[in-house]
């Protein structure tokens, strides 16, 4: 290794040949046509032509195309991770990694040494949501390089900035929707044809041997084809789209775009229907095995502990329910004002079934932060490419939740001797449609986020 001295400048010639060129707008443009077309992947085996068939021919029909976003982790706390030489010759890597195994991997690899030579103490982190969980170790190895250019005699610490973050990061996967609902006379489900189209995480990592399955990745599909509701006719589609930027999953991965689909649909079959929003669901549970009459009981709950149909004078009510990470979770999201003078969330009425509730506080901590979480980027978040460079930068444009967001959140827990079950994710997927089913009410049915960017204020 030749010397080494601080300041030494750089100079860099950068190669853009292979870099992304697209801007946001051919992004969307690629996936919702995509989702216009026959399908890659028939993810649940069902006969298409058939679905087809029976929306085609139902008493009404329901239809709607659904954009989301790329989306930014955003963690209060930016990437961080300390390494340093032990006196044995071995390293040590302080990190809130959530998957130590890949920079462990990683770090034998760069420093050529056998794996217990290496030593991963793993710190609690001030969030993360999935983004300290990268296959690449991204910046676990950028802290290493760093290091291997010094005499390693003291410690090296990485901190990335919060603009570093947001510009150069990775994240949830920009992804749409087309979904056709088929109803008869009497307000029933006769055929429901969903096609998705998405940018896979898995592919192209190491999880692609283990995680993805005739073609199929079904981190795009969760939530999906594997619905609780027992649906007649139901035909599901995948469509993979090429990655405008590196993707990883975000709280609830999959589940943070499918609940809001399947659940702002459940609502809008069920408006056509003439049905409660409630009434409709548990007819589509009704009969079923455990996992039905579990996600049947919270949403019960949620619709009883938050007086369903009876919002205070000049509120709105939406509800949604969701099984994810094994556990069954129901909102029920009320709102003062409406989308063009300013929509405030007055409260959230959350009850969740996740088996034996080892620790209740946590168990609302989660929920209450998987429900703020949620909100929070589907009321004001996107990330947003121009010739492929990231547009926004810091929280002045791309804003958190703040406290005055959302006026309550009461968290109800189902007692259970069942085995327990995820209390850090579910909390996140009903709450975005829950919202949107109760703007829904009195004003626009949202079908692409962010909402203040697609038709609805808040206060």
């Amino acid at each position: 290794m030749g010397q080494f001295r601080w300041g030494t400048p750089l100079a860099v010639d950068w190669d853009f040949t292979a870099a992304e060129s697209r801007s946001s707008d051919q992004i969307r443009e690629q996936l919702l046509a995509a989702v216009n077309s026959d399908p890659e992947y028939n993810v649940n085996g069902a006969d298409q032509a058939a679905t087809a068939a029976l929306v085609d021919t139902a008493r009404k029909v329901v239809e709607q195309t659904f954009y989301f976003p790329l989306l930014a982790h955003a963690p209060m706390e930016p990437l961080t991770c300390t390494i340093e030489a032990d006196a044995d010759g071995g390293i040590t890597l302080h990190d809130g990694a959530q998957m130590p195994t890949g920079p462990h991997m990683a770090m034998a690899e760069i420093f050529q040494l056998p794996m217990e030579k290496i030593r991963i103490n793993t710190m609690l982190a001030g969030g993360s949501f999935g983004r300290r969980a990268t296959p690449t170790a991204d910046y676990q190895v950028e802290a290493a390089l760093a290091f291997v250019l010094t005499d390693r005699s003291r410690p090296v610490k990485l901190v990335w900035s919060r603009e570093d973050d947001i510009t150069g990061g990775y994240y949830r996967p920009a992804v749409a929707h087309k979904v056709r609902v088929g109803l008869d006379g009497d307000g029933n489900i006769t055929g429901w044809d969903h096609r998705i189209a998405a940018q896979s995480i898995l592919k192209g990592t190491l999880f692609e041997s283990m995680l993805v399955h005739d073609g199929v990745d079904h981190s795009s599909i969760e939530g999906t084809a594997d619905t609780l509701y027992q649906i007649p006719g139901q035909f599901v589609g995948l469509t993979d789209v090429a990655k405008a930027t590196s993707v990883l999953w975000w709280r609830s991965v999959g589940h943070t775009h499918t609940a809001y689909v399947m659940e702002t649909m459940m609502d809008e079959a069920a408006r056509a229907a003439g049905r409660d929003p409630v009434e409709f669901r548990l007819a589509l549970l009704e009969g079923g095995g455990k996992d039905q009459q579990r996600l049947a009981g919270v949403l019960k709950l949620a619709a009883d502990k938050g007086n369903w149909g009876t919002p205070s004078e000049g509120r709105s009510q939406g509800i949604a329910v969701h099984k994810s990470f094994g556990s069954y979770v129901a909102e029920v999201v009320e709102i003062s004002g409406n989308a063009n003078a300013g929509v405030q969330v007055e409260k959230v009425t959350c009850a969740v079934d996740c088996g034996v509730a080892v620790n209740p506080d946590v168990i609302k901590a989660q929920m209450e932060g998987g429900i703020g979480y949620g909100l929070g980027h589907v009321m004001r978040n996107e990330i947003t490419l121009t010739e492929g460079v990231v547009d926004q930068f810091n929280f002045p444009d791309y804003e958190p939740l703040r406290i005055g967001d959302i006026g309550a959140i009461e968290v109800h827990i189902v007692p259970s001797a069942e085995m327990p079950t995820g209390v850090g994710e579910p909390g996140t997927p009903s709450s975005a449609p829950a919202l949107a089913n109760a703007i829904a009410v009195n004003g626009p049915r949202v079908t692409a986020l962010p909402m203040n960017r697609n038709g609805v204020s808040f206060a």
